[in-house]
């Protein structure tokens, strides 16, 4: 049976997804970035090598930690068995355990449950065998799993007890990773410890100062405001484009040269990709 569902609501069922798997875990997001009630809620999964986590994220093809957080992705390296996967065109969102799964506009990103407007579909099956939407939804989303290029695999390693009767876990082994190199070079900028109560510092990235001579551009007005490409759009164009709240929508211009733009900036991605390198380099992003 679908269920519509918003607000405060749709995080709890998110969270209870997580929370009641035993088997598997997907979770498909063009952006993570853990919201600490999330991540403290998976962090309990961790010790049981027998639920499969299935993570795809998108976008970003460029700098796959505009995407994902390295502080994430260190975390998510230590479950027992999981893939990490990339699809450059996804934008659907959608989040499941072996019985219950949500489709919805929201991407796992602390940000987007702390304020963004969102909605979503949930579906049930109470006989652990996805019927009508359930199927339908499962079957296209394996099917984006399919096509996502894998760049992460840590698979658990048991040994036969009693006959073959029983198993006991013996240890995990990374069989694939084409991650930890890349975000070794941001992960230094980011504190990554995790405590039981949540992250510490989530994000203490060094950065150079803002004064008057490190000027952006409004990426919808091209008006000129701090370089800032975490908020790059002036005060009336922020509050216009927050009543959506989508990261992925079309914008006018580069926040970091100001020239147009043709919709290839938008607020999740406000820079050129020509001058991606350059912004990092000149403001130690």
């Amino acid at each position: 049976m679908a269920k519509f569902i918003t607000g405060n609501q749709l995080n709890t069922e998110v969270e209870k997804i997580f929370e009641q798997a035993s088997s598997h875990i997907i979770l498909i997001s063009p952006y993570i970035k853990l919201h600490d009630r999330f991540a403290s809620t998976l962090r309990e999964k961790k010790g049981d090598p027998n639920i499969e986590m299935m993570v795809v994220f998108g976008k970003n093809e460029a700098d796959y930690s505009r995407s994902m957080s390295p502080v994430d992705f260190n975390f998510f390296k230590e479950f027992p068995n999981i893939e990490i996967r990339y699809e450059k065109r996804l934008h659907a969102k959608y989040y499941a355990n072996e019985s219950t799964a949500i489709i919805t506009s929201m991407n796992l990103y602390s940000y987007s449950q702390d304020n963004n407007i969102e909605a979503g579909v949930l579906t049930e099956s109470k006989l652990l065998a996805f019927d009508g939407v359930d199927r339908q939804a499962n079957e296209y989303f394996n099917r984006v799993i399919d096509q996502s290029e894998l760049l992460y695999k840590r698979v658990p390693k048991f040994e036969s007890k009693f006959m073959g009767i029983t198993k006991k876990y013996i240890e995990s082994t990374v069989e694939i990773d084409k991650l930890s190199e890349f975000f070794a070079g941001t992960v230094k900028q980011e504190e990554t410890s995790y405590s039981r109560s949540g992250y510490k510092n989530r994000e203490t990235a060094v950065t150079k100062p803002r004064d008057s001579t490190n000027l952006g551009y409004c990426i919808r007005t091209g008006k000129q405001i701090p370089f800032n490409p975490e908020r790059p759009m002036c005060d009336e164009a922020y509050k216009s484009w927050r009543s959506y709240g989508n990261e992925d929508y079309a914008e006018n211009y580069c926040h970091f040269s100001g020239e147009a733009s043709n919709g290839e900036t938008s607020y999740g991605r406000p820079i050129l990709r020509k001058y991606w390198h350059k912004a990092k380099e000149i403001y130690n992003l």
